[in-house]
């Protein structure tokens, strides 16, 4: 009867000893196990994503010319309003850097953008995560913001040798300093306790009290450039809700992310250029 029962607790036995042995081992074993699996395991998902774009690259061959045709005729009016807003952003960048010659002001830190292609996403109640096919071999570092053409996408969280995980904006690991558009006053924004298959929110504090919102006129959240991290002015959200807080200061309330955040295929980092005397 005895060995009866030991057989059929034998593999619960079995994985309690495994767990005791994975508790014992040292803390630094455990971070290079995990780091080598990341890159066993970076390979085959890079791969698959290749492979999904010579897929993607096929389907698009089966189109008619009528659809191509069209699809030239939307790309050319989007790369004329684009040169327009290229000129006048360089007018304006002319006169930036006027003003600080005027003033004696030192020029702001710059960015490289890295556009980079999504591997993987996860979007777990409490994981809101991308994996993109870049990492150490183009040079981003950890820290680096992540945006895309709606604005804010993350930062960078970890850095492989040629991949990398980006923290959503998302996440509630995620804090950024925010402004309400047309407002210089700082707001803190913060990721939400989002559900798996719901739409991404996130939550907003420090909100001054004449700002008023609802969800039929919501106002736009951006970066207020605050912290050296991301620039100033790039889309966050809308803020949908705001309610005074307990303390009777300020407000606090939701934030309503763009949906695109759960369809990208590309993302661009910005990666932070070095000044050769900091070097």
């Amino acid at each position: 009867m005895f060995p009866q029962r030991f057989d059929q607790a034998k593999p619960f036995v079995t994985l309690g000893l495994a767990l005791i042995a994975w508790l014992l081992v040292p803390t630094a074993l455990k971070r290079m196990t995990r780091a080598t699996f990341f890159e066993l395991q970076a390979p085959v998902e890079t791969a698959a994503s290749y492979v999904r774009d010579v897929q993607d690259f096929w389907a698009l061959k089966t189109r008619s010319k009528e659809e191509l045709i069209e699809a030239g005729r939307d790309l050319a009016r989007l790369n004329a309003a684009y040169e327009v807003r290229l000129q006048r952003d360089a007018a304006l960048r002319n006169e930036i850097e006027r003003l600080e010659s005027i003033l004696k002001l030192p020029a702001p830190a710059g960015y490289r953008a890295e556009p980079a292609r999504v591997v993987r996403r996860d979007f777990s109640s409490w994981w809101q995560q991308l994996v993109i096919r870049k990492g150490r071999n183009h040079g981003i570092t950890e820290g680096s913001p992540v945006i895309y053409s709606g604005g804010v996408v993350g930062r960078v969280r970890e850095v492989r040798a040629y991949t990398a995980i980006i923290d959503l904006i998302s996440n509630p690991g995620v804090r950024i300093a925010a402004a309400a558009e047309g407002d210089t006053r700082p707001i803190s924004y913060q990721g939400g306790v989002n559900p798996a298959f719901g739409p991404a929110f996130g939550t907003v504090e420090y909100v001054p009290l004449d700002v008023f919102v609802s969800t039929g006129t919501p106002r736009r959240l951006v970066t207020s450039g605050l912290g050296g991290v991301f620039p100033p002015n790039l889309t966050i959200g809308y803020m949908t809700r705001v309610e005074p807080s307990t303390d009777g200061l300020f407000k606090s309330g939701d934030v309503r992310l763009d949906p695109a955040l759960a369809d990208l295929n590309e993302v661009t980092v910005l990666v932070p250029e070095i000044e050769p005397e900091a070097r």
